[in-house]
This record gives C-alpha cells, structure tokens and sequence, in this order.
C-alpha cells in the first residue's frame, strides 16, 4: 500500500466519525480532517502544514507547553487512547470540546494519531443566557466530570455553597444523557410540606386524604423516562427519608391511597449545599440514603475559586438582564468587583449587576455605579463587618490597606474634598496617596 493510499484509507475512516476528528503526525501536523470537522471548526485556508496547537488554540508551541493537558503527549507516552477537556477556538467563539486521542501506525511504523473532537454543548466558553458559563480551570475540571458522568445513569450528588449553581450543573447532566429528550423535574425539597410529601413526590387519588378532591399525577410519574432532580435533598424530614431509600431501592412506589405498585423509571440527581457526612453522624440524615444518591459526588466551586471566569460571568448575567441593549461594565468597575467576597457565589454577583442596571446612567456601569449596587446589598453590612481581618488574611501591607481604602472612598464621593474631610487628610496629602499629584 503506498502512502497516498493508506492516507485515502485514513480519510475514510476519519469520515465514518460521527464527530469532527482530524489525522495527526508526530510533529503535530494535521495530515487530514473530516467534513464534520471542515464543517464545524472551518476549512484549512492556507496550503502551509497547519499545526493541531494552532489550529485550535492560537499557540505557538503544543498545549502541555503552555499549561494545559495534551491528549497526544498522554496516547504518545501510553501508546493507547487519552481523553481530555480542551477549550478551542472554532468560528462560533471558544467552545469546550471533549478529545478522544488515537495512536496508529502507517505501513512504515511511523506513529499518527487520531483525535476525535466532541463539542461539549451542554455548557459555554462564552456569554449566553441559561447555560454554564466559565473557562477557568475550577471550572473546566467540573465540566470534566459533568461530561464524563452524563452519558451513565449513575446516581449524581451535587454539592457545594449556596448560590453556585447547582441546578445548572443537573440540567447539564440531564442533557448529557441517553435521556435528554425526556422530561427534567425538579423537586424543590426545602419548600415541600412535610404533610404533602408523600402526595407531591408519588401522586394520590381522589380522595385519599381530606382536600383531595381529584387524583393527581407525582413528581415521579412526572419524570418518568427522564430525571428526577432533588434540590436541597438535605431538608427532607429524618422520618420521610425512608419512603425516598424504598423508592430509589427497588423503584417502585405507591400512589397514596393505591395498593398496587407502580413502576418508576427516572434517573435520581440531587444537590444540597449541606455538609451530608456530617448530618450523618448527628443521626439527622440516613446513612443508608447518603450511600444510595452520592454514587458519583460533584463540588461546585465556589466563586472565589474561579475568579478568572468574573468577566464571562458578568457579560453573560447582563445578557439575560438585558439583551436589547449592550450592557457593559466598565474595567474599573470589574476591578472593584473582583475584590468582593462573594459569599453568595454567581446568585450573588446577578443581585449586585442587577441593582447596578437600575442604577446605572448609561449602558456602561461605571465604577461609581458598582460601588453603590455593592453598598446597597443585604450582605455588605455583614460581609464588610471586620475589613481589617480580611485583610489581615490577605497578607496585606499597611501601604496596600491605605490604598484600598482610598479607592474605596473614591468610589464612593467623586469630589476629592470630600474624600479628603473623611479621611482626615489634606486635599494635597491625597494627591500625593493617589498618585495624581506630586
């Protein structure tokens, strides 16, 4: 077989790919790709060997080299299939793609390798509305496992702080499944009446309990096919923990007021933002149950841990404030923001952004505008209580805590004078502290 012929085999089985997926020598070259890829990521537009790190990325050397996971190191060094996360640059924007690398060998035993490219669609690298947004590391090591346990039906425990979105993450394991076309019902445990539990979850019929007054479907026949979403499954009442570990255990359940058993087929995610393996051991949560729903155990990050992905965050909760009109902060005002806490995670970040559009005098935030959403917050009082702490825990030079401060009032008074009065200082002292002066 001479190369042009194993190269024409190559093409074809890249071709039967259901996936976008390109041929790789060892120098990193793209030798060939498949329509689905020419269709998606764009054609080659130069007759120049185009490196795959280019390609997809913009870099100038290959992915490890620049801090990031290469699937061709890892199948070059294993000599068998590497699967990572990548982010790539594609005509639409940046995506998250899943790569699934191959080593094959030529007639000649020289070394290519196949990368099948499967874009990752239930979240975003860029702004949009009703998706999960990031680009960070914390973040893609989540999309990761999203990715990785989506396709199973394997029982999912989402946990993490309040506010860092929990119900985005199920939803992107509802739509990485097998059962993505059927429903997705969420059961919002820390609203449910104890005295309705068994009626909302599995149904009743006419008259089984007084105000009964017709049969009504559950939540769980709701679900059937699809999943069955429990938010704050840490709130359900001790004695009704029993009748869910029957439900999950045998997959059956009863109406109330039937006899005869129904048959349930849904797949069980849940999330609380409780620490579970605690109220375990103070007998306030089963222990039995806790091993049943946290077969595969995910934690969101919290906000602080993904600070890189601030300004997404930003543009794509102004997005779905406004998207008639180009809302935009300005990088002052992104700064200013970066140094909040976010004890309320991303819920948080939307409540400030959205007192700073009522705010606002322009569809640019300003610095002054953010400063004032932030002062007006239900938290500030109690998350700005010992600034000295928290700055303490930051290792922060009197020099730095002065400055702080400054930009603080700032932001706050934009006449200096006044600025000057609070601080107890001259107008020229302040000059010279800020720097505007001599």
């Amino acid at each position: 077989m001479t190369d042009a012929s194993w190269l024409k085999s190559m093409t074809n089985i890249l071709d039967s790919y259901s996936d976008p997926a390109v041929l790789i020598d060892e120098n990193y070259t793209i030798v060939a790709t498949n329509q689905l890829y020419q269709h998606r990521f764009g054609e080659q537009q130069t007759p120049q060997p185009v490196k795959c790190y280019a390609m997809s990325h913009g870099y100038h050397r290959p992915c490890d080299q620049e801090g990031e996971n290469c699937p061709m190191h890892a199948a070059r060094e294993s000599g068998a299939t590497s699967s990572v996360l990548h982010i790539h640059n594609t005509p639409q924007g940046k995506e998250h793609v899943g790569i699934e690398t191959t080593p094959v060998t030529d007639e000649h035993e020289r070394r290519y390798f196949i990368e099948i490219m499967r874009p990752i669609r239930e979240v975003s690298a860029e702004p949009i509305a009703n998706k999960m947004i990031g680009r960070s590391k914390a973040f893609n090591q989540l999309v990761d496992l999203i990715h990785k346990v989506g396709p199973t039906d394997v029982n999912v425990l989402l946990t993490g702080a309040s506010g860092t979105g929990k119900e985005l993450a199920a939803q992107a394991v509802h739509k990485a499944s097998h059962r993505t076309r059927k429903p997705f019902v969420t059961v919002e445990c820390s609203g449910l009446p104890d005295s309705l539990f068994e009626s909302e979850l599995f149904g009743h019929l006419r008259g089984a309990f007084t105000g009964a007054t017709s049969t009504r479907k559950g939540l769980v026949e709701a679900a059937q096919g699809g999943t069955l979403f429990l938010d704050e499954v840490g709130d359900i009442p001790l004695h009704q923990q029993v009748k869910l570990l029957r439900l999950i255990e045998t997959r059956t359940y009863r109406p109330v007021g039937q006899t005869d058993l129904r048959e349930a087929d849904f797949r069980l995610i849940c999330a609380t933002h409780k620490n579970l393996p605690e109220m375990v051991e103070q007998k306030l949560f089963r222990e039995d149950l806790y091993h049943r729903i946290s077969t595969f155990p995910i934690r969101l990050p919290a906000l602080q841990e993904r600070r890189d992905d601030l300004p997404l965050l930003a543009a794509s909760i102004l997005l779905r404030i406004d998207a008639t009109r180009p809302l935009k902060l300005t990088d002052d005002a992104l700064a200013l923001l970066s140094e909040h806490p976010f004890s309320g995670n991303i819920r948080e970040l939307k409540n400030i952004l959205e007192r700073a559009v009522v705010l606002r005098e322009s569809n640019e935030l300003s610095k002054q505008t953010v400063a004032q959403a932030l002062s007006l917050s239900p938290t500030h009082s109690t998350t700005q209580t010992n600034p000295f702490l928290a700055a303490a825990q930051q290792r922060l030079s009197l020099a730095e805590v002065e400055s702080n401060y400054l930009d603080a009032l700032l932001a706050l008074h934009s006449d200096k004078t006044e600025v000057a009065d609070i601080a107890q200082c001259s107008l020229r002292t302040l000059y010279r502290k800020i720097k505007l002066g001599d």
